[in-house]
């Protein structure tokens, strides 16, 4: 299937925070998420596409920052069966309180949000006296006034495929 330069393009509105992105795009991202090691060929047969255009279609979706393709580790199988999710309120300036906390090795997320916290940081820990030293550094982070620590009892759903219907 030949590509014509306008669907080529990932359209940017003016003001808009993101790309709009064709419906092949939105097929080569699906079979991404599905595996990301998925051949460019094998692809290519799904959405319509040459082996070629499609290596080249994936390199701008990563070029634009529309995607990554990375390894997803499952922390009980790497040792940290216990996960947390710490609600945090700060008393100085919110981002760098942020970029403090991103900083620490077991901390895998951090958002700046609006209501009950300012923050919300996601940390990993070998067992719960792992999890209390975490807390213990990031309670220390200056900025930091109040947490509320939520433990993850059990996983129930955890996805990456949002973003393509």
């Amino acid at each position: 299937m030949a590509e014509s330069a306008s669907e080529r393009r990932f359209v940017v509105r003016d003001g808009a925070q993101h790309a709009l992105l064709d419906d092949v795009a939105k097929a080569i991202i699906e079979q991404l998420q599905e595996d990301g090691r998925r051949p460019y060929a094998t692809i290519g047969r799904a959405v319509g596409l040459s082996e070629a255009a499609v290596r080249q279609r994936v390199q701008r979706l990563l070029d634009a920052g529309v995607m990554q393709i990375v390894a997803v580790t499952d922390p009980l199988q790497l040792g940290f069966p216990r996960q947390a999710m710490v609600g945090l309120r700060t008393s100085s300036d919110l981002e760098e309180t942020a970029d403090r906390l991103a900083g620490i090795a077991e901390v895998d997320y951090v958002v700046i949000t609006a209501g009950s916290f300012d923050l919300l940081v996601e940390v990993v820990a070998r067992n719960d006296d792992h999890l209390l030293e975490i807390l213990k550094e990031i309670r220390a982070v200056p900025g930091v006034a109040t947490t509320e620590a939520f433990v993850y009892l059990k996983l129930r759903k955890q996805t990456y495929s949002w973003g393509t219907p």
